[in-house]
C-alpha cells in the first residue's frame, strides 16, 4: 500500500504557496513580454525575408535557419553566458537593471519563437493572391506600404491558428528559464519539492497552472480574432 501522505495545504497557504504565486507572476511577465516582442520581431523578419533587398533577405534567411535549428536550451545558455561578449554595453546594462537572468531569458525566448512566427507569417503572405500586391503597386503604394496596409493584415488573420500554437509553446517553454536561475513557476515548484519533499503536490499545482495559462492564451487570441472578423464584416 502507498505510504505517501498527501498534504495539499503546502500549496494553498503559507510561504510555499507564496513561492508558487511569485513564480507564477514571473512566468506571466516572462511570457507576456516575450510574446509581444517575438511577434513584432517575427513580423519584421518575415518582411525582410520576402523583400527585394538582397542583404536583408540573406540575413533573414540565415536568421531563420540558425535559430529554428538550434535547441532553445542551448540558446538560453548562449545568451546567459555570452551576452557580455557580443551585446553592446547599453544592452548589458539594461539586462542588469531588469535582472540579468530574466533579461537573458526574454532575449532567448523572443529570438527563438520569432523565427517560427516569421515562417508562419510568410506562409500566410504567400497564400494571398499575387494580384493584390500587383494592384497595390499599380495604385502607387510602395512595397512596404502594400505589405502594411493590404497584405499583412490578411496574412496575420490567416495565420492566427499557428500563431496561437507558437504563443502556447512560448508560455510552456518559459519553464526552461529555470536552468539559468529565473525564479519562474517551475523553479519555485522545484524549490518547494526540495524543502518539503512534497513533489507531487508542488508539480501538480504547476501543471494545473500551465494548463490554465494555455487555455487563457487560446481564449484571449480567439476573442481578439472574433472582434477583428466582426469589424471587417461590418465594414
Amino acid at each position: 500500500m502507498l505510504s505517501y501522505q498527501f498534504d495539499w495545504s503546502i500549496i494553498t497557504s503559507g510561504k510555499y504557496h507564496d513561492w508558487l504565486v511569485a513564480g507564477l507572476k514571473t512566468t506571466l511577465q516572462l511570457s507576456a513580454i516575450s510574446i509581444v516582442l517575438s511577434f513584432l520581431l517575427g513580423l519584421l523578419i518575415a518582411v525582410m525575408r520576402m523583400g527585394h533587398n538582397r542583404p536583408a533577405r540573406w540575413f533573414a534567411h540565415a536568421y531563420l535557419e540558425f535559430f529554428r535549428n538550434t535547441p532553445l536550451l542551448v540558446q538560453l545558455f548562449f545568451w546567459y553566458f555570452g551576452s557580455y561578449k557580443i551585446l553592446p554595453t547599453a544592452v548589458n546594462d539594461w539586462l542588469n537593471s531588469v535582472g540579468f537572468e530574466f533579461g537573458a531569458a526574454v532575449i532567448a525566448l523572443t529570438i527563438y519563437t520569432s523565427a517560427f512566427i516569421a515562417e508562419d507569417i510568410r506562409s500566410g503572405v504567400l497564400s494571398i493572391p499575387r494580384e493584390q500586391m500587383e494592384a497595390a503597386r499599380s495604385a502607387g503604394f510602395s512595397y512596404l506600404r502594400s505589405m502594411q496596409y493590404i497584405i499583412l493584415p490578411q496574412a496575420v488573420r490567416i495565420t492566427v491558428p499557428p500563431l496561437v500554437n507558437q504563443f502556447l509553446n512560448l508560455a510552456k517553454n518559459s519553464s526552461l528559464a529555470m536552468t539559468i536561475g529565473v525564479m519562474e513557476l517551475t523553479y519555485q515548484a522545484r524549490q518547494v519539492e526540495s524543502y518539503t519533499f512534497k513533489g507531487f503536490e508542488a508539480f501538480t499545482a504547476a501543471t494545473v497552472v500551465y494548463v490554465l495559462l494555455s487555455l487563457l492564451i487560446t481564449f484571449l487570441v480567439n476573442v481578439y480574432n472574433e472582434k477583428v472578423l466582426n469589424i471587417h464584416k461590418g465594414a
